[in-house]
């Protein structure tokens, strides 16, 4: 290994300047790219993460990568964050459970920030509504289908006339997921969590609308077309829970997927509020008495022929006037009337109303909504399987008596009403087999994500081969050569000649020479290599053997 090196250094040493050092710009650029494409090949393919995102986003997502072990990088010319192919879904998955990215607060936090001395109220009023859009679109980006959204906010002024109020209105823009869509429901959840978070806005003045332009809320439905949602929905729902009895009971009877049944159920969704008064005679009682007496009574003191007679008073002792004992008609006092001094005459009555109440009772019904008028049922039944002692199963149709029980159980399970008009049917009809689905073809290999970093891996190991056996390998191979070439072309006094181990031509040794230590074949594969090394300096040798030889 030494004699190998010392041979080398000795075979570089006798090249010309110019060309140990374009050997030496060779070598080091040699080694240089072969450890770049090292390095190529051992760096990872690198797929988008995220597009864009705010610096403050960045930081964080980044900050979590790092915590992950994952290998990213960041391109310099549009700031998008790439990481590894193989751990992209990895990534997406560790960001999420860190809900990272958390996107631009554009909500309330904006109020804590400084607003200066000279903030007029225009500018706090109208930071405060884009902070109340911003939470408003925050939370609505919460939801499982939305990605991201986008409120605005219509308030006018308040007024303090009655007839200049003008309501508020929202407009809400939904960016869905792909393949996601919002139903009645969802909206309508959207509608009202903006309806409650503003004040005096009503939920008929909020729009949404998602990322492709379709009006997700009419502005013209009214309560009506609620109920008939809601009614509809109510109706699937008896229905599905009339199938679900039926197979259900019918399953463990005839086999698992033997049997498929179909309700159409007609409800009556009429509202009706019915007030009834009853009265009760046979419980009378006394509400109010009033009870009025009134008595009259009159003295007459003077009665008969005006004169002084009739003004007298009568006797002491007496009951008939003076006017009587001169003959004039006399009046006989009532019954228990005592005359004192005169005449008396008395007048009474007495009243009396009472009133009574009957048993009264005032009772306000109002029936429910969705009775049921009909209901239709359908079943169908599979053949019916069965398994000899061999082993073989056939198929044979049900029985008539086996479906009239089976009919008899679907009338029970759904409460039958003849009255009502309900019917049922139960038929036996064989299933067609179910198709086996194939299995999703795999994917090739050249489509796998870690193709790519093996292939490159093989690319960069086959260049440095090649670096190494096909330029480095030759050239030390060169310079070692012409190392050991070089002591055997030094002759004595200077000129060049085999020195030491001097080749013998055609078995003669010119004069003067030393035979080496190497036998013969090694001697010749020695001078051939010379000659095919440098052939100048060889030719220069055998002239001067014949130069002295002659």
């Amino acid at each position: 290994m030494q004699m190998a090196m010392a041979q080398t250094a000795q075979g570089f040493g006798g090249l010309p300047a110019l060309r140990q050092m374009g050997l030496m710009i060779g070598l080091a650029a040699s080694v240089a790219l072969g450890v770049a494409v090292a390095l190529w090949s051992q760096t990872p393919t690198y797929s988008l993460l995220y597009g864009s995102l705010s610096q403050r986003d960045a930081a964080e997502v980044t900050d979590a990568l790092q915590k992950s072990n994952i290998p990213f990088k960041i391109d310099e010319t549009s700031g998008a964050l790439m990481v590894a192919s193989t751990q992209l879904q990895n990534a997406r998955m560790k960001l999420a459970a860190d809900g990272l990215p958390k996107g631009t607060n554009n909500g309330f936090e904006m109020l804590s920030q400084d607003q200066g001395f000279g903030t007029s109220q225009f500018v706090e009023a109208a930071r405060y509504q884009h902070a109340l859009e911003g939470e408003l679109a925050q939370t609505i980006s919460s939801l499982r289908n939305v990605e991201s959204a986008r409120v605005h906010l219509a308030l006018p002024k308040r007024s303090v006339f009655l007839r200049q109020q003008e309501e508020p209105t929202a407009s809400v823009v939904l960016n869905l997921y792909s393949g996601r869509t919002m139903d009645d429901g969802e909206v309508a959840s959207i509608v009202h969590l903006v309806a409650s978070s503003v004040p005096h806005l009503g939920p008929n003045q909020v729009t949404v609308v998602d990322q492709q332009g379709h009006l997700l809320t009419a502005r013209d439905s009214a309560a009506e077309a609620g109920m008939t949602s809601s009614q509809f929905a109510y109706n699937r729902k008896v229905e599905g829970t009339y199938i679900e009895r039926v197979e259900n009971l019918l399953s463990p009877l005839v086999g698992g997927g033997k049997v498929r049944a179909q309700v159409a159920a007609e409800l009556d969704f009429t509202v009706t509020e019915k007030t009834q008064e009853v009265f009760n005679p046979d419980l009378p009682a006394l509400r109010s008495e009033q009870t009025s007496e009134e008595q009259m009574s009159s003295n007459v003191s003077g009665m008969g022929v005006p004169g002084t007679l009739s003004n007298t008073p009568p006797a002491a002792g007496t009951t008939t006037p003076p006017a009587a004992a001169a003959g004039a008609a006399a009046a006989t006092p009532a019954a228990g009337a005592v005359a004192t001094g005169g005449e008396s005459n008395g007048n009474s009555s007495k009243r009396s109303t009472r009133n009574f109440e009957l048993d009264k009772t005032i009772s306000h019904t109002r029936l429910a909504s969705g009775e049921i008028r009909r209901l239709s049922v359908a079943v169908v039944l599979d053949d019916k399987e069965t398994t000899n002692d061999q082993g073989e199963t056939t198929r044979a149709a049900w029985k008539p008596e086996e479906l009239a029980k089976f009919t008899t159980l679907v009338k029970e399970a759904i409460g039958f009403n003849a009255q009502r008009g309900d019917s049922v049917q139960v038929i036996n009809a064989a299933f067609q087999p179910v198709p086996v689905e194939e299995p999703l073809p795999e994917p090739a290999i050249w489509e796998q994500p870690w193709m790519w970093d093996v292939l490159k891996q093989v690319a960069g190991a086959i260049a440095v081969l090649l670096l190494i056996f096909g330029v480095l390998k030759p050239t030390l191979r060169s310079l070692t050569e012409k190392g050991a070439a070089v002591p055997m072309m030094a002759g004595p006094g200077g000129e060049a000649g085999i020195g030491e181990e001097q080749v013998s031509i055609g078995g003669m040794r010119p004069q003067g020479s030393l035979p080496g230590p190497q036998q013969y074949e090694q001697q010749i594969t020695t001078a051939k290599g010379m000659i095919q090394q440098d052939p100048k300096r060889v030719a220069q040798v055998v002239k001067n053997w014949v130069n002295e030889d002659g």
